[in-house]
């Protein structure tokens, strides 16, 4: 695919009734994917803290979830279910069956049961959402049912050509495991949420060199924890993946036609400045190209890239304050 990204102000529109739409909430240090369908069906992997899932949720105009996801049973994942379950009544939830004894887990998951939600435990199992998006549920195989992370729920989204992969927390002996199960299905996914907030513990080069996303995007808040680290952003970098980061873009939208192109809308600032990427399929030949922009150092920093020469995507003369034709160097 040949892929374009602009830095544009626009102006808040609405997507096409036949997009699908895929937001990476801004909640903070924590996960949250709002996912709804073209024929109206919705879905929330993950929620992270608090109630900023749920204010969401409400201004994007959802009236009643249909499928919850708890990833795994750690707070920046599913604090945010008790407001979303008392307030959208989620008709199912599936999570990993693991229980954890916090007075967190025990909330979310009376809301759940007040919420009158069927609970779904994470097994090989298809999901249709809706007529046209199918959901393949990717339990964690042969891991100690003691880490909460280990046994995160993964999930591939398919609409039509256009793949999305959610993963929560896993760590490497799962997506071993993953990669040896789901290798046809798994292959050359489009969009792809980071493990971890990128930690450096969790996405591997071998994985990402299996799924070969084209965006990575990652859920993350203030840098308490240092995510997202450099060995990560590396990573994303050697599969040449375009990263976005909730807490440089705020919200990060992908709207998914029923060809398969889509286009990206990232919130900055207060969220009248966006970020827009359009993809259409490409021929086969030449080979896809890519063009990215970046205002500073910092950002280009930020995304992963350093020492971008001149000819290289990325490069401007702005940023090569010596002028020896290597921008942004270490």
């Amino acid at each position: 695919m040949k892929r374009l990204l602009l830095m544009l102000p626009l102006l808040l529109c609405a997507a096409s009734a036949a997009d699908l739409q895929i937001r990476f909430l801004n909640v903070g240090q924590g996960d949250a994917v709002l996912v709804t369908t073209p024929d109206g069906k919705s879905m929330l992997y993950d929620a992270g803290r608090g109630t900023t899932a749920a204010q969401l949720l409400k201004r994007y105009g959802v009236k009643q979830l249909d499928l919850a996801v708890m990833s795994q049973g750690d707070a920046d994942h599913i604090g945010g279910f008790e407001a979303v379950a008392q307030q959208f009544k989620p008709r199912a939830v599936l999570n990993n069956g693991l229980a954890k004894s916090t007075q967190t887990y025990a909330r979310v998951l009376a809301a759940f049961e007040q919420a009158g939600s069927q609970g779904l435990r994470a097994t090989e199992r298809s999901i249709n959402l809706g007529a046209q998006v199918k959901l393949q549920v990717l339990p964690a195989l042969g891991v100690p049912k003691t880490n909460q992370n280990a046994n995160s729920v993964g999930v591939l989204l398919s609409y039509g050509s256009f793949k999305v992969f959610f993963g929560g927390d896993a760590e490497p002996v799962t997506t071993k495991g993953w990669a040896q199960r789901y290798a046809s299905q798994l292959r050359n996914v489009q969009l792809y949420k980071a493990l971890h907030h990128g930690s450096k513990h969790n996405d591997t080069l071998e994985f990402l060199q299996l799924v070969k996303p084209e965006m990575v995007v990652i859920g993350v808040g203030k840098n308490n924890y240092g995510h997202p680290s450099s060995e990560a952003l590396a990573v994303y970098k050697m599969v040449n993946a375009q990263v976005f980061r909730t807490d440089l873009n705020g919200t990060v939208t992908v709207s998914v036609k029923p060809d398969g192109s889509y286009t990206v809308t990232a919130e900055q600032g207060l969220g009248t400045q966006k970020t827009t990427r359009t993809t259409t399929p490409a021929p086969t030949t030449p080979a896809p190209t890519t063009e990215v922009y970046f205002r500073n150092c910092a950002e280009a920093r930020n995304a992963g890239y350093t020492n971008i020469k001149r000819g290289e995507s990325g490069y401007r003369s702005a940023m090569d304050r010596d002028g020896d034709g290597v921008a942004c160097e270490r």
